[in-house]
């Protein structure tokens, strides 16, 4: 059934020695693709918050200096439909767990030059602004 509004979702680039954190996710859509982690902006919260409670749930580690990175209209996955808001965050401590398993098959950090394919849509518009120092903002079919 197709939902007649869109969700926000919140995705992170985890950045710890240079490298970032990334995890392959299965059983969900986007089933096999790599992201950081990441999920649903919960109703009153920051997008800071968001940030910090999604990577401790899914990651087991803490983050701190979260910044914004780009915004993105996520369609690929129809009739699903989210606005995505990317952030970039730094590692604070914890060792990654998979805290998901039914969700991903665990974290590993990657150089951000040698990341693991395949990359979830939106996640290459995340390294993008990255790079660029310019935040995306467009809409990904």
């Amino acid at each position: 059934m197709a939902e007649d509004r869109p969700k926000v979702g919140v995705g992170l680039v985890v950045f710890k020695d240079g490298k970032v954190l990334m995890g392959k996710r299965k059983n969900i859509h986007g089933d096999g693709l790599y992201c950081g982690p990441g999920g649903h902006l919960e109703h009153l919260e920051t997008i800071e918050e968001c940030a910090k409670r999604e990577t401790k749930e899914e990651a087991g580690i803490e983050i701190g200096n979260v910044r914004f990175l780009c915004l993105i209209n996520l369609l690929t996955f129809a009739p699903k439909h989210y606005i995505d808001i990317a952030v970039a965050a730094d590692w604070i401590s914890g060792e990654p767990q998979n805290l998901e398993p039914e969700k991903r098959d665990g974290w590993a950090w990657y150089e951000i030059d040698n990341l693991p394919e395949p990359l979830w849509p939106a996640e290459r518009y995340y390294f993008e602004s990255l790079k660029t120092g310019k935040a995306y903002f467009g809409t990904i079919r």
